[in-house]
């Protein structure tokens, strides 16, 4: 007698079709869902640093990608990675397709990196590879000591001193620091990481706020002035902070940068004083990384907000104050006889454009001033945002060299 078997299944049964599929089905999901987005940024980054014109993806690409390509190609790598796995549990036209692109991506983020890297190298940068990793925004230093160096209309205005070890009978050379922000936002907070690098190789950093500007408090008059004020409190100040008087230097960021070439350039001529009528000696040189030379031309072109900067600095339009904006505007000032200047620029710079930037240049050096321009590769504006990246290193080495080219 033959003994029926029973359909039931056992708890050692293998698992149907249906229930081995469904993980795979979901893994895939998800790894094609996250490649495809990975994808989508890696791509958008990468093409947009190599071809700035691309609308939107023109504008991130040379921020991110130009101060964190590896990261880029890390990120790219990681997509491709995703895509190779939905392509082996059976996306493969899908899956192979992905797996170039951001392979592709990859590579060009990493061309991007190898071009930096030369350019440190030949700026003589001792790159911190590290520091290319790691350091992504500000580092958390703090100044050697913080004062007020005046107080227009009761504002107290503030210094930061970064200060190298003082060495036997030596005296420092000293640059005064402007930072960034169209005039009316940011602090010399902004400023701590340069401050500290330089301080660390022998050059002593004030990093100063200035009276910032307001929809009601134009400061196209008195920005100026106080930083006017603040070379001359250096300056008077120079023995107590070890620092050669003849050797302190005038610069800035973005608009701080056209703020610092501007008072330095009119302190040369004698149109510009202190508050109180103390006028200050001009500046041993000045520099500028990404400024605007024409703040007519900033309120013309009207890139990421200078027409709002440009109105709120000076009060109004180039057509109500004609004679404002040719004040602070550093073109109108260039003539023979001004400091050696410095000029640093990205070249995928939209708003500080690159080709801008070298023309002022051309015209200081017809004057016979003494200028550098020097342009860093795949860069955008405040490419030295990210205090570890390749850019951010090679524009450090690039005003120390300018800053201490006198004592060597």
């Amino acid at each position: 007698m033959t003994t029926p078997t029973s359909s039931a299944p056992t708890e050692s049964a293998p698992a149907g079709p249906a229930v081995r599929g469904l993980p795979v089905r979901v893994l895939r999901g998800v790894c094609a869902a996250l490649a495809s987005f990975l994808a989508f940024l890696a791509a958008a980054i990468v093409l947009g640093a190599y071809f700035p014109a691309i609308p939107k993806a023109g504008v991130i690409g040379p921020v991110l990608g130009g101060q964190y390509p590896f990261h880029i190609a890390l990120l790219a790598l990681v997509a491709a990675a995703l895509a190779a796995s939905a392509w082996r549990f059976g996306l493969v036209r899908w899956g192979r397709a992905v797996t170039v692109v951001t392979a592709l991506c990859a590579v060009g983020a990493l061309a991007i990196g190898a071009v930096q890297f030369r350019a440190a190298q030949a700026a003589g940068v001792e790159v911190s590879v590290g520091e290319v990793l790691t350091g992504l925004a500000y580092p958390a230093v703090k100044p050697d000591a913080t004062e007020t160096y005046a107080s227009p209309e009761g504002e107290a205005l503030q210094v930061d001193a970064y200060l190298p070890a003082r060495a036997s009978g030596g005296r420092a050379p000293a640059v005064v620091l402007a930072h960034a922000g169209g005039f009316h936002t940011f602090d010399k907070s902004d400023l701590r990481g340069t401050g500290r690098w330089l301080a660390d190789h022998g050059v002593a950093v004030f990093a100063v706020d200035y009276r910032l500007a307001r929809p009601d408090r134009p400061t196209w008059d008195k920005a100026p002035q106080d930083l006017a004020a603040a070379m001359e409190w250096v300056q008077r100040n120079a023995d107590k902070y070890g620092v050669d008087p003849a050797r302190i230097s005038l610069g800035g960021m973005s608009a701080g940068g056209t703020l610092a070439m501007n008072t330095a350039y009119r302190l040369q001529v004698g149109t510009l004083t202190a508050p109180g009528g103390g006028t200050p000696r001009p500046p041993a040189s000045v520099i500028g990384f990404y400024p605007g030379t024409d703040v007519t031309r900033m309120w013309e072109e009207d890139i990421a907000g200078t027409r709002e900067a440009a109105e709120m600095f000076t009060g109004g339009t180039p057509q109500q104050y004609p004679d404002r904006y040719r004040e602070v505007s550093p073109t109108s000032d260039v003539r023979p006889g001004l400091p050696r200047t410095l000029l640093v620029v990205g070249d995928r710079d939209r708003s500080a454009r690159p080709e801008t930037v070298t023309a002022f240049g051309d015209a200081l050096k017809k004057q016979g001033v003494p200028t550098e321009v020097r342009q860093l590769p795949f860069a955008e504006h405040a490419f030295d945002d990210a205090y570890g990246s390749l850019t951010s290193q090679t524009s450090r080495q690039i005003l120390l060299d300018f800053l201490t080219d006198d004592a060597r």
